[in-house]
């Protein structure tokens, strides 16, 4: 039953790509990418009592107000990136640790800031014991990005932001990527394609309507909401 659950995931994700490609101008994402979807077990990422919608084509609640994104969304994301195997990327908005996952198959390290201390804690040990060892896990405002480690082959956000964050910005090196959706809660959100060339000129395209969580700030106590 679950391979099965699995096999229409990824035809979902498929048919959903086609369906979208005069707004994303990708009819189809890299085998690589594909491949990940496969193989990260999507179930281990989401709360007990919904293991069996695991695999349905949609948002998922995972706790404290936030939620593991729709599988689409996530290879649809994954793909905008255009990882490579030497690449470091950071994701701001850990949640479950999926999106991560996902990555940590496909790039040689990954750097995840989630805002909430104890979905932070959770998915590091979660990701530990599914034996991803080149992500690393920290409580932090995503707004300011994870300076120590930058510049970033790539940046993905996983939470609405009302504008680009200049941090990320300057943290994205340049020749890279960064994928963020952009928009207040309760109204359309875009998800966008921001580049930055060799010179460090940006652009940036519109790609997609979605719906996310917002993206919060807190004081440096973070605290759980």
């Amino acid at each position: 039953m679950r391979a099965l659950k699995l096999r229409e995931m990824l035809q979902t994700i498929e048919q959903e790509a086609r369906l979208t490609a005069s707004r994303t101008g990708r009819s189809s994402f890299a085998p690589q990418v594909m491949r990940a979807m496969k193989l990260v077990p999507r179930d281990a990422f989401v709360p007990l009592e919904l293991h069996s919608q695991a695999f349905v084509n949609g948002p998922l609640p995972i706790g404290q107000g936030q939620t593991i994104s729709q599988p689409y969304i996530v290879a649809l994301m994954t793909d905008l990136l255009e990882p490579q195997l030497t690449q470091t990327i950071l994701e701001i908005g850990t949640g479950s640790g999926y999106q991560a996952a996902i990555l940590a198959q496909l790039v040689q390290q990954v750097y995840s800031l989630e805002i909430i201390p104890s979905l932070a804690t959770q998915a590091a040990e979660r990701l530990s014991r599914l034996d991803y060892h080149n992500i690393e896990i920290r409580t932090d405002d995503g707004h300011r990005g994870w300076p120590e480690h930058a510049p970033y082959d790539g940046i993905i956000v996983t939470a609405a932001a009302t504008h680009l964050p200049q941090a990320l910005l300057e943290q994205l090196k340049p020749g890279g990527r960064l994928v963020i959706p952009i928009g207040l809660p309760g109204i359309t959100q875009e998800l966008l394609l921001v580049e930055k060339n060799l010179q460090g000129d940006i652009t940036t395209q519109d790609l997609l309507s979605v719906v996310f969580v917002p993206m919060t700030s807190d004081p440096p106590n973070i605290r759980d909401r």
